[in-house]
């Protein structure tokens, strides 16, 4: 046996073996960092520089959805936007010209509700100001939070022009909204009429359905008798019909009962056990069969064994009753008729259900048809007006109190003998004014309307082909069936909407179902801050001025001095001289502001004021994509495409991206008043934007999703893998030249000829998501090829070949490592630009530290891989059987290295079966180990005897004593 050479004599090889050197850190700092590569985008205007590199190639346009301008960038804005840039960074590294124009919603309640806090805080009231005034606080309010905002998202590597952004407040932007305006009033499609609409008493306008949030309350429940008067059915009269509701208010303005003509009703005679204790009689009921035994529980009655028999409810026909207040005249002693309602129920209640114009949809078209009148009882402030006769100048109507068993509406009904039951118990969903939190009311009051079913006769009709019913074949004629025929606004949106893509799927079901139902469009406003309905009303017929030289002049002048500019003062002027200003009436009201950023297609899209936007081909001015979160079907898609549809007969976006919404950790919905909210902001500032972007892209944000603590540290973990991946890469290839480079793929060993055929299919697959704007498969895919791929796999096999395969005084390298070294070239110019969408900031410091005097890596394209050549199934299939035989490996030894009989895998000697087309040798370099013996049925690991060579630290047998070198170390170290 060979003496064993003392360890000081033993040569010490680590200055022979190359070690990856790199000043990328491995502790990214993105806090710090990022801000002074954000500074260097802005100074070298790296938009611009991409929009000139892009200037000419095919467009991808994506149309910004206008976020409102009153606060803070909150964790929703940070998703969305983070969305959108993705979408559009991967256009443009597919080489599309994909310019983002940013914008902001200025008008509207919500900006108008700060301001009156403000003014509430100084003990000022709003309508004692010039509304000039008011509204230059407004403008000012709005461009605060524009600024803020807009350095808020720019922080967050959001790409754009964000010098030259469009706010729907400017100038320019309020004379489109005008114009649009005015299209829909010279084509026949505005029309002013009253009707019941969601009305908030607190902030005294009408609101959109998307200005709505639903919240579980608990309501106070009355049972009301309404004494029958006249009947066909004799034994009904001096009976009292009963109705149920949770609106008590509304009992002062009811005006008829309604019954459903298929339900079965009965009339009974019952009393509280106290009034038979009491020897009073019995009274007579009328109320649904089915719900009987609910009646008689909530009124604490005991039921009389006469019971009559089952009444149909169409025989209620000509039946009137009398309101139980009947007693004060006037308006209360009219009769209130029985009328048929196909809209009742035996759900709950009673059966009936009372009628009152003013505040109910099915109300107000039941009454209406039986020539019944609202009769605007109560105020804007939801209170009864002054002379109303009962509980005329009281309210608020919302106020709990005032409908409570105690309060006046109930006291004064239980005096007149016609309450039955009073509790505040019933719990049920109420709309809310989404930015006041008040309970809203449904209240008829003179609004202007757009017709979803009037015939659009200024829309060109449709043909078959564009239909799609060309060549479909079927049992109609589309000409003769009056279907290609002028649409309405609900047919043409219907269509668009058809038309349309989708992402998910789901979301065409849900504005179809929404745009099938809705009623007309509610444009007007009772408020001061936003875009007005500049028309002039003939005060004898009632109609709307409509000529287009008047219309030209209200559009300059708002174009000229926005909307202050539509003033009595000015009335005049606009008018011309064919018309006196005296005999019209000026609409004060403004527009919905769902109008206005459903306005936005026109003006950003169509203006020309942005070049990027203008189709170099001349063709359709739609978006490629809108893309906001799914409450958006019944806001800014469905305001947009109404808008569109209405202008232009077609939807202004050829594709519909939704987002779900952020949750807290624990799946509930954030909100200051839980203290679950979390800043984006605050999230820059202790991780940095790339990890609140790559959790964005990581999680499935079509659904609702999650953000904690938690999750972040996750997030982060899996940044510092991704970060870590180009660590290496960045050594590794540290002194790369392309006189190293191996451009024949076939002279490759075949472990190099698999990976570039993994990264062909990532390629693939990445194309393919960034297709389907799916962003979490993308990411997904990124992070696993770098964590399975490469970090777990390629580069732990290979980093032998890297550290040990080259002789550092002379240069000289083996071919297999020039072979890894080629590869790791083609996967970082790959990986890099995969990554650059995701994390904008890393991607731009990997890139810069590689090439510290090139361009941005922003300014790359998709990497141009042959995929096609690069593919190879059957060499794929092999290697896939490899690293399962690798794992296998891999998992036999852990045992061992945690008895500590082995304290790495190139100690450990194995037997196993045999793996197809892969020798010993090539075996145990793939598994790291000392060697593989193939024979047996399971793998077997014992601890090698093999001596350990001094350079590369692998046991071979030829390695006579521990220290000493392996054959390939030996040749690798000669002197050239």
């Amino acid at each position: 046996m060979t003496e064993t050479t003392p360890a000081a004599a033993q040569r010490d090889y680590r200055d022979t073996v190359f070690l990856p050197k790199t000043d990328f850190p491995m502790k990214a700092g993105l806090p710090q960092k990022e801000p002074l590569i954000l500074a260097k985008w802005l100074e070298g205007n790296l938009e611009g520089q991409i929009r000139a590199a892009r200037l000419g190639r095919d467009q991808f346009i994506l149309h910004d959805g206008p976020p409102y301008a009153n606060g803070d960038m909150h964790i929703g804005h940070a998703l969305n936007h983070i969305l959108k840039d993705m979408v559009v960074r991967t256009q443009t590294l597919k080489g599309m010209d994909a310019p983002y124009i940013p914008g902001w919603d200025c008008h509207g309640l919500p900006i108008e509700w700060k301001v009156e806090e403000q003014y509430r805080k100084k003990k000022l009231n709003k309508d004692e100001v010039p509304v000039e005034e008011f509204r230059a606080e407004c403008r000012a309010y709005a461009q605060h939070w524009v600024d803020t905002q807009r350095e808020q998202l720019k922080r967050l590597g959001i790409g754009g022009d964000w010098d030259h952004p469009y706010l729907t407040m400017d100038y320019e932007a309020e004379a489109t909204i005008v114009r649009e305006l005015l299209k829909f009033a010279a084509n026949d499609m505005l029309y002013r009429g009253a009707k019941p609409v969601m009305w908030s008493p607190v902030e005294k306008t009408a609101l959109a359905e998307a200005e709505i949030e639903y919240e579980d309350i608990v309501s106070t429940q009355i049972d009301v008798a309404f004494e029958i008067v006249e009947s066909p059915i004799p034994e009904l009269i001096g009976a009292h019909a009963v109705i149920w509701t949770t609106t008590p208010w509304t009992i002062p303005v009811n005006q008829a009962l309604a019954y459903g003509p298929d339900v079965d009703y009965v009339l009974v005679e019952a009393a509280t056990q106290s009034e038979v204790d009491e020897g009073a009689s019995f009274r007579a009921f009328l109320v649904a069969e089915p719900l009987l035994g609910e009646f008689m529980r909530r009124g604490g009655f005991v039921l009389h064994p006469k019971v009559s028999d089952p009444i149909k409810g169409s025989d209620l026909a000509g039946t009137i009753a009398r309101h139980p207040m009947h007693a004060l005249g006037g308006f209360f002693a009219r009769p209130r008729p029985f009328l048929p309602g196909d809209f009742v129920t035996t759900d709950s209640g009673t059966g009936l259900v009372h009628m009152s114009p003013d505040h109910g949809e099915d109300d107000f078209d039941l009454c209406k048809a039986n020539g019944i009148d609202p009769v605007f009882a109560v105020e804007g402030d939801g209170k009864y007006r002054e002379d109303w006769g009962w509980l005329g100048g009281q309210g608020s109507v919302i106020n709990p109190k005032f409908n409570a068993p105690d309060g006046p509406i109930c006291t004064d009904l239980s005096e007149a003998g016609g309450l039955l039951a009073a509790s505040a118990d019933y719990k049920h969903s109420y709309p809310h004014s989404w930015r006041s939190k008040a309970k809203v009311i449904y209240r008829c009051t003179p609004q202007w309307f757009v017709p979803m079913d009037r015939v659009m006769t200024h829309i060109e009709p449709k043909t078959p082909r564009e239909k799609r019913w060309e060549n479909e074949g079927g049992a109609i004629n589309p000409h003769e069936e009056d279907l290609c025929a002028a649409p309405t606004l609900r047919q043409a949106a219907m269509q668009a909407i058809d038309e349309t893509r989708f992402v998910p799927e789901k979301g065409r079901n849900r504005i179809s179902s929404m745009v099938k139902d809705r009623p007309d469009w509610v444009l007007s406003r009772q408020r001061a801050w936003g875009v007005p309905i500049t028309l002039f009303v003939d005060r004898k017929t009632g109609q709307y001025l409509n000529d287009p030289i008047v219309n030209d002049r209200i559009v300059a002048a708002v174009k000229a001095g926005g909307v202050d500019a539509w003033s009595d003062a000015r009335a005049q002027e606009y008018i011309g001289e064919n018309y006196d200003a005296a005999d019209y009436e000026r609409i004060v009201d403004i527009l919905d502001v769902w109008f206005d950023s459903g306005c936005t297609h026109a003006f950003v899209l169509e203006s020309g004021r942005w070049p990027a936007l203008v189709r170099h081909d001349g063709g359709t001015h739609s978006a490629d994509l809108y893309l906001e979160g799914s409450d958006q079907h019944r806001g800014w898609f469905q305001s947009s495409l109404l808008e569109s549809c209405g202008t232009r007969g077609q939807a202004p976006y050829k594709a519909v991206l939704t987002h779900g919404f952020t949750m807290d950790s624990k799946g509930f919905k954030m909100s200051k008043s839980l203290g679950n909210t979390i800043s984006p902001i605050d999230l820059m500032r202790d991780y940095g934007a790339d990890i609140l972007r790559l959790w964005a892209l990581s999680v499935d944000f079509t659904e609702d999703h999650r953000i904690g603590k938690e999750i972040l540290t996750g997030v982060a973990d899996q940044y510092r893998k991704l970060r870590n991946t180009f660590r290496y890469l960045l050594g590794a290839l540290e002194g790369f030249t392309d006189e190293e480079r191996i451009e024949d793929v076939s002279k490759m060993p075949e472990l190099e000829r698999y990976m570039l055929n993994q990264l062909a299919h990532l390629d693939q697959h990445l194309r393919e998501a960034v297709d389907d704007f799916d962003f979490n498969s993308y990411t997904r895919l990124l992070t696993d090829f770098c964590n399975e791929d490469l970090s777990a796999f390629y580069f732990d096999i290979r980093k032998d070949r890297l550290y040990c395969d080259i002789n550092l005084a002379t240069g000289v390298q083996t071919a297999e490592r020039a072979a890894y070294r080629t590869v790791l070239d083609t996967i970082f110019q790959a990986l890099v630009r995969y990554a650059a969408p995701v994390l904008v900031f890393t991607s731009e410091e990997v890139w810069g530290t590689r090439y510290p005097d090139a361009s941005s890596v922003h300014l790359l394209e998709w990497p141009e891989l042959d995929v096609g050549a690069l593919i190879d199934g059957e060499l794929a299939a092999r290697w896939d059987e490899a690293r399962a035989h690798r794992e296998a490996v891999t998992a036999a030894i852990e045992p061992l290295r945690r008895e500590k009989i082995v304290r790495s895998s190139l100690e450990a000697k194995v037997s196993m079966p045999a793996v197809p087309n892969l020798s010993e040798q090539a075996m145990a370099e793939i598994a790291i180990t000392a060697a593989v013996t193939y024979g047996g049925e399971g793998v077997t690991v014992t601890p090698t005897t093999d001596h350990k060579c001094g350079r590369c630290w692998r046991h071979l047998p030829e390695v006579t004593e521990d220290g000493n070198l392996c054959n390939r170390c030996e040749t690798v170290l000669k002197p050239a």
